[in-house]
């Protein structure tokens, strides 16, 4: 997702398109779940971290491992969060990091009645994340996950958009 100017689109078209290009790199197979999110956020606040920081996302995917825990997804979205949010050694904590991190963890909850990567997908259980309809699902919930965070960038004045 490269863009010039984030001010050269409105705040529902940026959001389509950071929802967009997460999931695309989700169904092409560039990136999983966590580090579609991580990217795409990174890319969407103009890169202030190295392009390689989607390293650090590669072993949350499938639920941490594929262990089954947090959504891969949502795992992505607590890092991007924190590319704003988080702090150095020596600093205060920004709570502002608590609250947006506690946010994301609510409405993934509410929208899924979990965060736990083995309850969100039970329906497919046993698949091993082979199947079309897995895959879609988590598609799906990644393109959300990365639209919530830059709709919180938006609305917090991170990111500025056209009015």
């Amino acid at each position: 997702m490269t863009l010039v100017s984030t001010k050269e689109f409105t705040k529902e078209e940026l959001l389509d398109r950071v929802q967009s290009n997460a999931e695309e790199l989700f169904r092409s197979g560039t990136f999983f779940c966590t580090e579609a999110v991580v990217q795409t956020l990174n890319e969407l606040l103009g890169k202030p971290y190295d392009e390689n920081i989607v390293k650090l996302a590669s072993g949350f995917p499938i639920g941490m491992g594929k262990a089954g825990c947090l959504c891969g997804a949502v795992s992505g979205g607590q890092m991007a969060l924190g590319m704003v949010y988080g702090r150095v050694s020596g600093e205060d904590m920004n709570e502002k990091m608590f609250e947006k991190a506690k946010s994301l963890h609510d409405y993934i909850k509410n929208e899924y009645k979990s965060t736990c990567c083995r309850i969100i997908t039970k329906e497919w259980v046993g698949d091993d994340f082979k199947s079309a309809g897995r895959k879609n699902h988590c598609i799906t919930i990644t393109g959300k996950v990365a639209r919530w965070i830059a709709n919180e960038f938006i609305e917090d004045g991170q990111i500025q958009v056209k009015q």
